[in-house]
């Protein structure tokens, strides 16, 4: 018995541990990068179509509708909503420049898209930086759990140590495996999210713009 399958059957809890540890951060990146890579692609998606439409419309309220027909992420319509909004009277919002108050709207409604095409890059950052030393870590108490059993046998040799020290290795492969595809998955979404983050604060602009301009 060789390689994952003998180091699992030599192994005690602290090693079987870091192995279901490691396959829970696998399972958890892949599923943020399947769902995160699908999300993103919809945006950027939906931005080119949306933004254009919108303007060529020939009201507010036609604009509003092409809009709603192609965000389908809801990352442009919180936007529009917040530059048409009017704060309720008797508070200090409401006491504020026209102009502040709109700006206030607007920043507040980008954040919170960019917070939603932002979800999942601190799991992909955390697993990317630890899955290498929770393996290492693995194959550090696997290769010490192998030797103590060795010793305890009283027979050294470097047949009996390269099985076990061998088969302790698997776990850095694994922390890498595991590391790896979060690490470039992690780098890709924030380039994505950095040109869908752009493509936003333009839009934003424009519309404190148009509302700026119909209120003077």
């Amino acid at each position: 018995m060789t390689g994952f399958e003998g180091f699992w059957s030599q192994g005690d809890v602290i090693t079987r541990s870091v192995a279901v540890l490691l396959l829970l951060m696998s399972v958890g990146a892949w599923v943020v990068i399947l769902w995160k890579g699908w999300l993103l692609r919809r945006v950027r998606f939906d931005i080119e179509r949306a933004v254009p439409a919108f303007w060529a419309a020939a009201s507010l309220e036609t604009g509003r509708d092409q809009l709603a027909a192609f965000d389908r992420e809801q990352a442009l319509l919180p936007l529009l909503t917040a530059a048409m909004a009017t704060p309720p009277g008797g508070t200090l919002e409401a006491k504020g420049h026209t102009d502040s108050q709109l700006t206030r709207r607007l920043r507040d409604a980008l954040h919170g898209v960019l917070a939603q095409l932002q979800f999942g890059q601190v799991l992909l950052a955390s697993i990317g930086s630890t899955a290498p030393f929770i393996g290492l870590f693995g194959t550090v108490w696997g290769i010490y759990h192998a030797l103590i059993a060795i010793s305890a046998a009283g027979s050294m040799s470097i047949e009996r140590v390269a099985g076990p020290v061998g088969e302790a290795l698997v776990m850095t492969a694994a922390g890498l495996a595991v590391a790896i595809p979060a690490v470039l998955a992690y780098n890709i979404f924030g380039k994505m999210i950095g040109s869908c983050e752009a493509e936003l604060e333009g839009f934003a602009h424009d519309l404190r713009e148009m509302v700026t301009d119909a209120t003077r």
